[in-house]
């Protein structure tokens, strides 16, 4: 985020502030995601203690799903019912337009912020977490060298909220394909 905020101040206060309210959504939506995750830790870690392997990664795919979905629909109504969100925080026409566009772009591809977050503390019960660190990694040099690439180019802000999004769905892959191919048996 404070990559993307960087980026963004070219473009006026207005985008920016724009931006940031829609970021406060990700950070709100995100705490549903803790909370999941967080709860698959210990039952995660007693299946891996117990020698259930199968079972901790039902609970870890189970917790990632729920995550998945529930702040995939938050973010997807507030993509399609913005005002609800940004008439908390301005009326600034200019503003509302640019939390607007970023909600619409962005909204929905917030379900695969979830989905990481959750298989993390999962990938935690497991003490598996290289994986999905090295996602969340992918993404920041993703952001960075996409964030560059645009900044060259003249992108316009629109094209920054879709590298958002874009990295959100990378993140959320990768970490989902961390989850799946780490070997979660323990070493004796």
């Amino acid at each position: 985020m404070t990559i993307f905020t960087h980026l963004l101040a070219n473009f006026g206060t207005e985008v920016l502030a724009g931006y940031g309210i829609g970021a406060r959504l990700e950070f709100m939506l995100t705490s549903l995601a803790f909370a999941v995750g967080i709860a698959s830790v210990p039952i995660i870690g007693m299946a891996i203690g117990a020698g259930r392997i199968a079972r901790a990664r039902r609970i870890a795919w189970t917790a990632g799903g729920v995550s998945f979905v529930a702040v995939g629909f938050f973010g997807g109504f507030f993509a399609l019912n913005p005002d609800i969100w940004v008439n908390i925080f301005t009326d600034n026409a200019a503003v509302r337009a640019a939390s607007h566009e970023y909600l619409s772009i962005v909204g929905p591809f917030l379900a695969f912020v979830g989905l990481a977050i959750s298989l993390y503390f999962s990938s935690q019960g497991a003490a598996r977490v290289i994986g999905p660190v090295l996602a969340q990694t992918a993404r920041l040099v993703f952001v960075m060298a996409g964030g560059w690439w645009l900044t060259s180019h003249g992108a316009v802000s629109t094209n920054f909220f879709w590298l958002a999004a874009v990295s959100m769905i990378l993140l959320g892959i990768l970490a989902a394909a961390a989850v799946r191919f780490t070997n979660w048996e323990r070493e004796v």
